[in-house]
């Protein structure tokens, strides 16, 4: 029983370690993986995978002791909190926490550049469309890819005046 909140591992090592790894799968995440991101936070994601992997090893024996699994789970949560209580009080901390929004289709015309840089396809943004219940690129005013991966649509409205501008490029917003 003595054996069962014993390190084996000093604290200290378990939360370099932990945060080295939050830190790498972060960026990893953020920079590389945005549009697999799907519907909860990246943040979250993050957590969830790593409390799992972290708390199974505590609890399988791999690190001997549930204390050495707390620290690491503590750690970990840790600089979860610290990094929603960043975005939330520091706009600059949030723009490199949260990825931006993403110009998929502006008046009508695809922003194939961003398409390309998103590795998203026409058929996979067609697709999108068509689940909001759009047939018609024209009938987009803008589509954007959100930070959670979702694409977001904005339709022209029967107003004359909210109408897709006639000639020239789309304008950026």
């Amino acid at each position: 029983m003595s054996n069962l909140f014993a390190f084996q591992v000093s604290p200290w090592e378990l939360f370099v370690r932990g945060s080295l790894i939050y830190w790498f799968l972060f960026f990893l995440l953020r920079f590389g993986l945005r549009r697999d991101a799907g519907s909860m936070g990246l943040a979250d994601i993050l957590v969830i995978v790593l409390i799992a992997d972290a708390a199974q090893n505590g609890m399988s024996g791999e690190y001997k002791s549930v204390g050495e699994a707390m620290v690491l789970v503590g750690t970990i949560a840790a600089w979860n909190y610290l990094i929603d209580w960043m975005s939330f009080h520091y706009r600059w901390f949030a723009k490199l926490a949260e990825p931006g929004m993403v110009s998929l289709i502006c008046h009508g015309s695809i922003v194939r550049r961003n398409l390309r840089r998103e590795m998203i396809t026409e058929e996979e943004l067609k697709s999108q469309l068509r689940q909001s219940g759009i047939a018609d690129i024209n009938q987009v005013k803008r589509a954007m890819l959100e930070p959670d991966g979702h694409i977001s649509v904005i339709r022209y409205s029967k107003n004359a005046d909210d109408q897709r501008p006639k000639g020239g490029l789309p304008g950026a917003f």
